[in-house]
């Protein structure tokens, strides 16, 4: 490995470690990565006469959603408000490292959060495991896939938190409905199963059901190779837009 590349790693490093210590415990970040998607769980589940360990995928589905997606809309606002933003850009890290570390401090959040969900559901709700292996490969890549997702909307040219947020949960919110994680994509009008082809939490949530020895829609290579393609597009989309829109912050 070059020195060049072990420079970048570091730096990446940095950020997300930066990243971590600064923003895990802001409160933007606790209510819309874990409380809303919570309570909009148990809004659901509850009165259904349904076992919680069939319930796992859905809640595992909407935990990687939400997590992901909640710590990057709130970072590059809040660091453009406060000027730290200015003080990264004159450090030897280029744009796409500063992007690639929150992305990663993203990523550690949805991960951590999401992988204590479901060693609950499997060690504490007897949630049972027919692929370990498919279990873990969905956690990463759903978590990175998110996490972009998540920069993506950071990078929109603006100073206030809020208004990322906002355009987050518009874009959100209609997303968990389409995606099988309350209704099986096979139970959804012939509209819906057309939409949810089109969101990446429909993926995730079918191969946490594989993975889990519940029903899936969709076979296990499809499900894989779509979420994957998700994920690379989501990263490098985020890239791209903040190269063009960090300028404009300062």
């Amino acid at each position: 490995m070059s020195n060049t590349i072990k420079l970048r790693i570091g730096q990446i490093l940095a950020i997300a470690k930066k990243d971590i210590k600064i923003y895990y415990t802001e409160p933007p970040i606790l209510i819309f990565g874990i409380l809303f998607p919570a309570f909009l769980f148990m809004a659901f589940a509850l009165g259904k006469n349904i076992p919680f360990k069939n319930l796992i995928p859905g809640l595992l589905g909407i935990s990687l959603f939400f997590t992901g997606s909640s710590v990057g809309p709130y970072i590059t606002p809040w660091e453009t408000n406060t000027k730290t933003l200015e003080r990264l850009l004159t450090t030897p890290g280029s744009i796409s490292v500063i992007v690639i570390g929150d992305i990663l401090a993203a990523f550690y959040f949805s991960l951590g959060i999401s992988g204590l969900i479901a060693f609950t559901g499997i060690f504490v709700f007897g949630t049972g495991v027919a692929n370990i292996a498919v279990l873990l490969s969905t956690l990463f890549l759903a978590s990175f896939c998110f996490a972009g997702l998540g920069t993506i909307f950071s990078s929109l040219p603006t100073d206030k938190p809020s208004n990322v947020m906002m355009l987050s949960n518009l874009i959100r919110l209609p997303i968990i409905f389409i995606s099988g994680v309350f209704v099986p994509v096979s139970e959804l009008p012939e509209w819906g199963q057309i939409l949810s082809r089109f969101s990446p939490v429909t993926y995730v949530t079918d191969l946490l059901r594989f993975a889990l020895g519940q029903g899936h829609y969709f076979a296990l290579s499809i499900n894989l190779i779509i979420l994957s393609i998700f994920t690379i597009l989501f990263l490098l989309i985020a890239v791209l837009l903040h190269r063009k829109t960090f300028i404009k912050r300062i």
